[in-house]
């Protein structure tokens, strides 16, 4: 079935992404849990295979491939079993990226989206806050112009590369007005003054580095905001449909890995005379929930394949999150059960996925947030129009 969407080219690239994983992050991983800190090095061997550029200009050094070449560098990265690692990886890739891409100036791509492409520069995205979280709206942080500078003033959390980064691209309002929409996005350098961050404990995805971050009369150059100024509240609820896209995909492929893991680990363990999966009821439920999986990934390759076509898909991509990170919750979590004692034991895989999981339901947009949009679509009939996606396009062909 899901032919039609992958190539013969298709299959080699994760064959030597798969191989690429497996000799440079494999071996790294059980390190960078316990101290939750990737190194930097590895950012600068993707940026030479071209790992950062698959969605990117040539002319910034990238390499203009389709979307389905991204579904494979998702699906790959959580068979490693690290969604840290992997939410690093694509938090810089397709959220600070996907800024500088479409908003930055042609001065900020030659440098920070070359040197993101190349891995030489590692960025972030700063949205939430807070008093926010998923209400972007609700946003204090803010930038007030001053002569040829804008100052910042306000505070970030829960941002993934949050501490060590190069750069941050921060959204923030524009004026002192109760308007939410009036908002721009900011590129500001990690070293700036008045700038600082520390990192949370997380519950899961200790590999990345999350931090909260705060900005004390942080002055940065007028150049720096991206984009049209007052527009950022647009440019983020459009960028969020590749972010819930993404954690639609990764959602599929963990549980999809999780499935393929128990189902080896039930061939081998013997109760009663027999192996696990020969017990009917067990049987029955990874029947079920192979069928699940299989529904929600059929699913996120049509609507990455829309995406691709340049049709907006924020109704789909809301839907592709809220059912995938549900679903992949479940499955880990009956997998988890299949495992017994073991599926406890942090030695097993399990158990760091079943920790790592459980963020598909609350980092980019709450499946109760996502309930509501969904809602205005379905019920108040509201419609979403693009008003950035088309020159997002145009930009990358």
């Amino acid at each position: 079935m899901h032919q039609a969407y992958f190539t013969e080219e298709h299959n080699l690239f994760r064959e030597g992404f798969r191989s690429f994983l497996n000799a440079e992050v494999v071996p790294h991983l059980e390190e960078w849990e316990k101290t939750g800190t990737i190194s930097r090095d590895i950012w600068k061997k993707f940026g030479d295979m071209g790992y950062f550029g698959i969605r990117y200009p040539e002319e910034y050094g990238g390499l203009n491939l389709d979307i389905f070449y991204l579904v494979i560098w998702l699906e790959e990265m959580q068979r490693i079993n690290s969604g840290g690692f992997a939410a690093a990886m694509w938090a810089h890739n397709y959220l600070a990226m996907t800024h500088l891409k479409v908003e930055g100036s042609e001065e900020i791509k030659q440098k920070y989206l070359r040197g993101s492409i190349s891995g030489d520069l590692m960025g972030c995205l700063c949205i939430s806050e807070p008093f926010g979280g998923s209400d972007v709206g609700a946003m204090r942080t803010t930038a007030v112009k001053d002569g040829d500078s804008y100052v910042l003033n306000g505070s970030k959390t829960f941002i993934t590369n949050g501490v060590y980064s190069d750069y941050l691209v921060v959204i923030a309002k524009m004026d002192f007005e109760d308007n939410p929409k009036s908002m721009g996005v900011f590129l500001v350098d990690r070293d700036t003054p008045g700038l600082s961050a520390s990192k949370l404990d997380k519950l899961g995805w200790r590999a990345s580095d999350t931090g909260e971050i705060a900005f004390d009369n942080v002055r940065i150059p007028s150049n720096h905001l991206m984009g049209e100024p007052g527009k950022g509240f647009y440019y983020v609820m459009e960028h969020f449909a590749l972010e819930r896209l993404i954690m639609g995909i990764n959602a599929h492929a963990r549980a999809e890995y999780a499935i393929e893991y128990t189902l080896q680990y039930m061939s081998e363990r013997v109760a009663f005379g027999k192996s696990l999966d020969k017990f009917q009821a067990l049987r029955h439920r990874i029947s079920e929930m192979s069928a699940e999986v299989e529904v929600i990934k059929t699913f996120n390759y049509q609507v990455a394949s829309n995406l691709d076509k340049d049709v907006y898909v924020v109704k789909e991509a809301c839907m592709s999150k809220l059912q995938s990170t549900k679903i992949a919750d479940q499955v880990i979590y009956d997998c988890l059960q299949y495992l017994g004692g073991y599926g406890y034991m942090e030695e097993y895989p399990l158990a760091r996925m079943f920790r790592d999981s459980r963020l598909g339901p609350i980092g980019g947009g709450t499946s109760e947030i996502l309930k509501e949009i969904l809602a205005k679509i379905i019920i108040d009939k509201k419609e979403y129009k693009s008003k950035v996606h088309k020159r997002e396009k145009e930009l990358t062909s």
